[in-house]
């Protein structure tokens, strides 16, 4: 069994729960006051990356050991010579061979190429009250950085405000505040992706995101996630509303038009409804059905005029994950995310979680294995972005390279989203008036946060690079959050131009799966990647063997 400590005493972070394989707490809380990894990367960025109190002491990795099956049993290779990548006027010169000329951005699209600078984007932010409340930071900062954001499933369908006639969206107020909030810092890098499922094909999201936005947008079509094996959910504590959600097509458990459910609310013995979806595909006998219906709304979506599709997928069998594979080739989709179980979720049934589905790594080492026999077929496979409990740079370098050259981006659901948390809690600190507006829990900055200094300006080892890219008359119009995003993203960035150039490779679309070793005989054989004394001992015995 992997056991996953709670503290690492070299980089002085610690998780205030039991930690998951991202290194993320199970379950984390926007008021945390920290501090697991990402959290404290929010605030010091790349300085992070190093073991504290140079000078005074030394570090020994405590990672000597890899049981089970997983990301954590992947070895990162290096090696002493090459390099591979370098580009325009740069030279394998040892001066030009140094991690801050590793290119991270990345592409991905069929004939329209999507450009990001670094290959991460967010999982979908929907229906959940926590996407709403901290939807500035998250899209702000993701536009500032340069990558893609999810709106998820369901937001037109729970807001009130949304005027919906007879599968006809007229007015969408939360997805045009999100919308264009990310457009507002958008800057050629990055996408602004909108999630269908039943409810919202039903509403007619996507005519309407068409007629107002056009090509700025990306759609994407749901089967599933990798948390859960049914429908989104969220959860109301206002029986009204419960109803008002009933009234616009949606489950409700418990029943809130159900008398004895009324009185027992009205008794507190009930304190709140779970709104659901509805499972895709239901009246679908087989795979050919499937692929004609897939089809047919993917060209229906083109004859709207959407230029860029993509899908999502979760944590099914290998029939499923066969069939979105090949199915996004032949509809030529631009992007294909693959969601394992191991991920995140704002309000799946735990156990469900804890016990549904393919985990992350057998599911993504599958994905390359299927995209390998469409290659061979001459099927140009789609591109793939991997999603299911990642939150630092090894974790996407390792993503990248077992389903490489497939894969272009690493989707980061919770991770993502805990700078908006910690940076919308230190603003509602210094902007008491606003506090509620900005969702802060802190009426004062805690020990945690103090220790790094007292102004925003010391606080955020991002917030000098912010002012520069946006100025000083907008920067009063960042939000905190977005510039703990910054951090966060600066810590990811440089962490990964480091694994790259240990590995002598200088631009994504050079890594590979022999950049990979496996710590575990299991691993080994449920990836393909060689055992990490097999990996090269041919090449080895060569030198040992030659005259």
């Amino acid at each position: 069994m992997h056991s996953l400590p709670k503290q690492n005493d070299a980089l002085g972070i610690t998780n205030r729960g039991n930690p998951c394989e991202s290194g993320l707490c199970t379950l984390c809380t926007a008021d945390c006051k920290g501090k697991c990894e990402v959290w404290l990367a929010s605030l010091i960025g790349r300085k992070l990356l190093y073991p504290r109190k140079f000078g005074n002491s030394t570090s020994g990795s405590a990672n000597v050991s890899a049981v089970g099956l997983g990301y954590h049993a992947l070895r990162i290779a290096g090696y002493p010579y090459g390099a591979h990548g370098l580009s325009g006027k740069l030279s394998n010169s040892a001066d030009d061979r140094i991690f801050p000329n590793v290119d991270i951005t990345t592409d991905f699209g069929n004939e329209i190429k999507t450009q990001c600078r670094l290959p991460i984007m967010t999982g979908a932010l929907g229906s959940s009250p926590i996407a709403a409340k901290y939807w500035d930071s998250f899209a702000v900062g993701a536009a500032l950085c340069g990558f893609p954001i999810v709106i998820g499933e369901n937001v037109v369908g729970i807001d009130k405000a949304a005027v919906i006639d007879n599968g006809k969206t007229s007015s969408a107020p939360e997805l045009d505040r999100r919308i264009e909030t990310y457009l507002r810092y958008y800057d050629g890098y990055g996408a602004i992706i909108v999630q269908m499922n039943v409810e919202d094909t039903g509403n007619g999201v996507a005519e309407y995101v068409i007629d107002k936005y056009g090509d700025q947008v990306i759609i994407e079509l749901k089967w599933g996630q990798g948390a859960k094996d049914i429908g989104g959910e969220i959860q109301v504590t206002d029986i009204d509303y419960a109803r008002y959600l009933m009234h616009r097509g949606y489950i409700v458990d418990p029943d809130p038009t159900d008398r004895v459910v009324a009185k027992a609310f009205e008794n507190h013995a009930i304190t709140s409804f779970a709104r659901h979806s509805r499972l895709g595909a239901t009246d679908l006998s087989d795979v050919d059905q499937v692929r004609d219906n897939f089809m047919r709304e993917v060209a229906r979506l083109r004859q709207l005029g959407f230029k860029r599709l993509s899908l999502k997928t979760g944590s099914y069998g290998m029939e499923a994950l066969a069939m979105a594979i090949r199915f996004a080739a032949d509809a030529r989709l631009d992007l294909l995310t693959i969601d394992g179980s191991g991920g995140g979720t704002g309000m799946s049934p735990w156990n469900m979680m804890e016990h549904w589905g393919i985990p992350s790594l057998p599911l993504h080492a599958k994905t390359y294995e299927y995209c390998k026999v469409l290659e061979q077929r001459g099927i140009t496979p789609p591109d793939i972005s991997l999603a299911g409990g990642f939150a630092r740079e090894d974790h996407i370098f390792k993503a990248l390279a077992l389903c490489a050259p497939y894969a272009k981006l690493i989707c980061m659901g919770r991770a993502p989203m805990i700078p908006g948390f910690l940076g919308s809690n230190i603003e509602g600190v210094f902007k008491p008036h606003q506090r509620t507006q900005l969702y802060g829990h802190w009426e004062a900055l805690p020990t945690t946060v103090k220790s790094l200094g007292k102004y925003p300006e010391e606080i955020f080892a991002g917030w000098e690079a912010v002012r520069e890219k946006v100025g000083n008359d907008e920067l009063p119009n960042i939000p905190y959050g977005a510039v703990a995003m910054y951090g966060y993203a600066d810590k990811l960035s440089c962490g990964l131009q480091q694994f790259m150039a240990g590995a002598r490779k200088f631009s994504i679309d050079e890594i590979r799966r022999d950049d990979l070793l496996a710590a575990n005989r299991e691993t080994a054989e449920v990836t393909g990647i060689p055992f990490m004394t097999d990996a090269q001992n041919e090449q080895a015995m060569a030198i040992l063997r030659e005259e």
